[in-house]
């Protein structure tokens, strides 16, 4: 592990240094997508709305799309959405081809609280391994890819949201 919580603890720049090297070492057996977002310039930028730190879970699903004759080729897809950090959209995140996955929640009678920290790996037969923490959890996700996207808010979601805080 490079950049979860006792990384940073320990010394946060080293860490990210030794993220970013582990990255490049990574490159050619790094699944697309997910080697895309975690080389990007504004995914741990916390003064970027895309960012997930401090963002809140809205939903999490998880589905066996089958195809066959019979629906017999099954395979499993995990959706997350959050509610992005500076509440002007959702961040979504969408895994294909689930292999692994263990959801662990820590006294979340009030919700898991703020996403803190994660990071993209990869195990030993390129499959990626998607590990976040929670404030009051922690969940891994291994699969074949993710897919990452944004949706700002439009100006009418906006002003009802804000009308509704007032």
């Amino acid at each position: 592990m490079y950049i979860l919580s006792k990384q940073r603890n320990e010394d946060v720049t080293r860490a990210f240094d030794r993220y970013r090297q582990y990255l490049q070492l990574k490159r050619n057996v790094f699944p697309r997508s997910a080697f895309a977002v975690a080389t990007s310039d504004w995914y741990f930028d916390h003064r970027r709305s895309e960012c997930p730190h401090d963002g809140w879970l809205e939903s999490v699903s998880i589905s066996e799309p089958s195809t066959g004759k019979r629906h017999e080729v099954r395979a499993v897809e995990i959706n997350i959405e959050l509610l992005g950090a500076w509440h002007d959209g959702n961040i979504r995140y969408r895994y294909m081809n689930v292999q692994r996955y263990v959801f662990e929640g820590f006294s979340i009678i009030k919700g898991h609280g703020d996403w803190l920290f994660d990071e993209f790996r990869v195990n030993a037969t390129g499959s990626l391994i998607h590990e976040i923490e929670w404030e009051r959890g922690r969940w891994l996700v291994e699969a074949e890819d993710v897919d990452f996207s944004w949706h700002p808010f439009n100006d009418e979601r906006r002003r009802k949201d804000s009308m509704e805080i007032a």
